[in-house]
């Protein structure tokens, strides 16, 4: 894997104390009693706002994770792109078939040491469906997907657990959501509703 924002030699521990005051300025915390070691996929909801992308890096570099994460491909525009896959991204264009789902798989078994974030609403747009490319990853992968959650209400940064696919979609879908059921994002009105 290429040097990220997560592990660039000293870039890295500045952007931390930057991202650790930035969090204590702002009245962030994270709330992370344990993570598991990788590889695992990792979800966060819900995603509301601009403004989501920011916490992420920061409970990231917080938590001194490796994470790659999956982004439009819109997210990275000629001249910028390298600097978006610097910030660990991995642009994903859906209007057209890549066979994504196999190939990040495929990423999480051959490179062990990954961390792969993947929004399961796929925007900060409401939306009244998740996608579930994120679980068929993992499925296919053999890999637990981690479960973390944005509380705005009272500004922290939640893991919820390990979640484990069963091969059910359908099934565990309800589950995962269910877990969401109590948080709000920054913009309460772009939320998704749990079914």
């Amino acid at each position: 894997m290429t040097r990220s924002v997560f592990t660039t030699p000293l870039l890295t521990p500045c952007l931390r104390l930057i991202a650790n005051a930035w969090l204590k300025l702002a009245g962030w915390r994270v709330n992370a009693p344990e993570v598991p070691p990788p590889p695992f996929l990792f979800i966060g909801a819900p995603h509301t706002s601009n403004w989501d992308f920011m916490l992420l890096l920061a409970g990231v570099l917080h938590l001194r994770l490796d994470v790659r994460w999956m982004g439009k491909h819109t997210l990275f525009p000629r001249g910028l792109g390298w600097f978006m896959r610097w910030l660990g991204g991995i642009p994903v264009n859906r209007t057209r078939a890549h066979n994504m789902v196999p190939r990040m798989a495929t990423l999480l078994r051959e490179h062990p040491e990954t961390i792969l974030c993947v929004p399961p609403e796929g925007t900060r747009s409401k939306v009244r469906e998740w996608k579930t490319g994120f679980y068929h990853i993992a499925d296919q992968a053999g890999v637990p997907i981690l479960m973390a959650a944005v509380d705005a209400e009272h500004r922290q940064l939640l893991m919820l657990g390990q979640f484990h696919p069963s091969g059910d979609v359908d099934e565990d879908m309800v589950k995962i959501r269910e877990h969401y059921r109590p948080f709000k994002g920054i913009r309460p009105e772009n939320a998704s509703d749990p079914d």
